[in-house]
């Protein structure tokens, strides 16, 4: 079954709030990743922890509200991704406290700021590839048994497919990373992210085609999906364009398409996953809108609350960046 109007609705607010958390998040978890690589000179690691402290920590807001939607919505959805992905799951909080922690630690514990930096570098490298290793056991599917519990173990998750995705996830994150960095630095800084952003591009490229072939062979049937092959096109359109932007020297454009990249993935992944929660590898046993819900009453209150709630949060995000738009300039007054 397809599912009711609610049951839809939630499905598309919960991929709209995954979709919004990839994108915000996304580029700090990239600039994490690449810290190393692209700054030199200690002013220029400043520059890039300053790039993405005022913002970090609200960006996160849209996972919590992820995670909260799908537990009001959809229960034993949650309830079997939580429990089943535990291991993998505490090591991605982990990641996120440790790497939070390290900034704070890094501008104000100078004697061990190597080992922070480490630290932030670690804690952004871990969520950005288990992120997609967990969406791709959700669309791939998992041993389930008859109560809808995990039946594998941890190395069950470590299969072709969503190794496949998680490759495909670390190079979005580093594409957006590598384009928000370009547009808040100025210099040599600027220059390497540019360079960075058009590496990770052809990344982004390779991981969609192994994760496509790796589709094709264990869900032949996604194939079929036309909604699939659109978010597809929209993907590498937006992934053309953004290297188009960074070669013209265009960071806000680049930006702006490499957060398109990520509306395309998840496009892709709704569009192949409907309207499985969680797909088992006994089809019988998989969670869908139609056995997973919560009641309509539920669904119609909590929607209500999420429409009135929703732009509050969006208001908050697009005035967060506003106040902190613009390059970096370093100052001795504070920051990271």
């Amino acid at each position: 079954m397809a599912g009711t109007f609610l049951q839809n609705a939630w499905f598309l607010l919960i991929g709209i709030l995954l979709a919004g958390y990839s994108v915000l998040d996304g580029f700090d978890l990239g600039v994490g990743v690449l810290f190393p690589f692209l700054a030199r000179t200690d002013d220029e690691r400043r520059t890039l922890a300053n790039a993405i402290g005022p913002v970090w920590d609200g960006n996160e807001v849209w996972l919590l509200a992820g995670g909260g939607a799908l537990f009001a919505a959809f229960p034993p959805a949650y309830a079997t991704v939580f429990s089943g992905f535990y291991l993998a799951l505490m090591l991605v909080l982990l990641a996120l406290i440790l790497r939070a922690v390290s900034l704070e630690f890094r501008a104000h514990d100078p004697a061990r700021r190597k080992l922070w930096e480490a630290a932030f570098v670690g804690g952004s490298f871990v969520p950005a590839l288990l992120f997609g290793v967990a969406m791709g056991n959700v669309v791939g599917g998992v041993p389930l048994d008859a109560r809808t519990e995990f039946a594998g173990t941890f190395f069950t998750l470590l299969r072709p497919l969503p190794l496949a995705f998680g490759l495909l996830g670390l190079a979005a994150f580093l594409l957006h990373g590598a384009t928000y960095a370009a547009l808040k630095t100025e210099g040599p800084l600027r220059e390497r992210a540019r360079k960075a952003a058009r590496a990770a591009a052809a990344a982004v490229a390779v991981a969609f085609l192994l994760s496509f072939i790796a589709v094709w062979i264990t869900l032949p049937e996604a194939i079929e999906s036309l909604r699939a092959w659109i978010f597809a096109d929209l993907l590498w359109v937006s992934l053309a364009f953004t290297i188009v932007a960074v070669n013209k020297g265009k960071d806000g454009r680049a930006f702006a398409f490499s957060s398109a990249v990520f509306l395309g993935l998840w496009g892709v992944v709704g569009a192949i996953h409907y309207p499985n929660l969680v797909r088992a590898t006994d089809p019988a046993l998989s969670l869908t809108l139609a056995n997973s819900s919560s009641s309509p009453l539920a669904l119609k209150a909590m929607l209500i609350i999420a429409l009135i709630g929703m732009p509050l949060v969006v208001g908050y995000t697009v005035f967060a960046y506003r106040v902190f738009k613009g390059k970096v300039k370093l100052d001795s007054s504070g920051g990271y």
